[in-house]
């Protein structure tokens, strides 16, 4: 390693994951670029990770570990990032895996756009216990191709467009962002929010630079919070702080259980919108106090933003041609919220 602070911050929770720990740390360890601290965080593990992290940094210099008093992710992020001390900051979860040449990619990105930018790529869920499901796959598939197409503003409001374990950004932008302080959930989702509130260049990657662990205890499965992973809540608030312009009309495309929720956390906004969708069955008909329209009275409408509802890939993909045959733009003019 370069004499004076490192490269790369790599910051890493770790909550009872003894299990997976040495194939994650051995996988940072046979990194191509080797000018990098790890900074291992432990948030009150019960099993013997604790252990297992010690021995790895009697191993390596490079390797710090943080015993974390207080609970929780957040706090042990903030707790890591406190003790880090390089120009670019990674973050990393403690049972996946890094692609062998990761740090160097996303370095050699980083190198030629400098700071205002963040590096982003694709990931590749994988299991020792049971195959992928087809949901995993697809959102793999989606994300490889959002960061192929550079196309993270205008999908941003559909899923996380960064994943939470592939990026690298120079410590100034994050910070200049918030880094780990907002208690916010879901951070990872949020920090993407305030990657592009903060107006940094998100650079997608055509490589699958992450490989993350499904297992039936992930916290994805079992913590309540995740049991509704729509995250209307957050997308609301950063879509009428960041795109709503009031002196256009607000339009919502869809009247099934995704456009009645997004229905009423706008109303509680106190925001009005016409409401569109092509189920016979309820258009004419009243929803909290809104007339439902066929989608074909969206052409009398002047220049609407359009928030869309519709979850099912043949239907949004529907929508787009319809909205692309009449000159829309995907993230200037409509968003899908799912």
């Amino acid at each position: 390693m370069k004499k004076g602070f490192p490269k790369i911050s790599i910051v890493v929770p770790v909550q009872d994951t003894a299990p997976y720990l040495a194939a994650c740390l051995d996988s940072i360890l046979s990194q191509t670029f080797e000018d990098w601290e790890l900074i291992l965080v432990n948030d009150n593990s019960s099993d013997n990770s604790l252990e297992i992290l010690t021995a790895y940094s009697e191993r390596d210099p490079r390797i710090m570990v943080v015993d974390n008093p207080a609970l929780g992710l957040l706090s042990t992020l903030r707790l890591g990032y406190a003790h880090a001390k390089g120009t670019l900051i990674h973050r990393m979860d403690s049972d996946d895996k890094m692609p062998y040449d990761k740090l160097e990619t996303l370095h050699t990105e980083w190198q030629k756009h400098g700071k205002g930018s963040v590096i982003t790529g694709g990931t590749e869920y994988f299991s020792d216990e049971s195959e992928i499901g087809d949901g995993f796959k697809r959102y793999d598939a989606w994300l490889c191709e959002v960061a192929r197409n550079n196309a993270h503003a205008e999908n941003i409001y559909r899923e996380c467009v960064i994943p939470s374990n592939c990026w690298l950004v120079h410590r100034e932008d994050f910070e200049l962002v918030g880094g780990f302080n907002p208690a916010v959930f879901p951070e990872d989702y949020d920090l993407c929010f305030r990657f592009y509130k903060g107006q940094l260049r998100i650079i997608g990657l055509d490589k699958v630079l992450h490989h993350w662990r499904d297992r039936p205890d992930r916290i994805s499965r079992t913590r309540e919070e995740y049991s509704d992973n729509r995250f209307f809540d957050l997308k609301i608030n950063y879509f009428l702080e960041l795109e709503r312009d009031r002196n256009r009309g607000l339009v919502l495309w869809g009247a099934g259980k995704n456009g009645k929720d997004l229905a009423k956390l706008i109303q509680a906004h106190d925001d009005s919108f016409a409401w569109i969708c092509d189920n016979e069955n309820k258009i004419g008909k009243d929803i909290y106090g809104i007339r439902l329209q066929h989608f074909e009275d969206l052409e009398k409408l002047d220049n609407p933003q359009i928030i869309i509802a519709v979850a099912s890939p043949d239907g949004q993909q529907e929508i787009a041609s319809i909205l692309q045959s009449q000159g829309k733009i995907a993230g200037k003019d409509y968003w899908f919220f799912a």
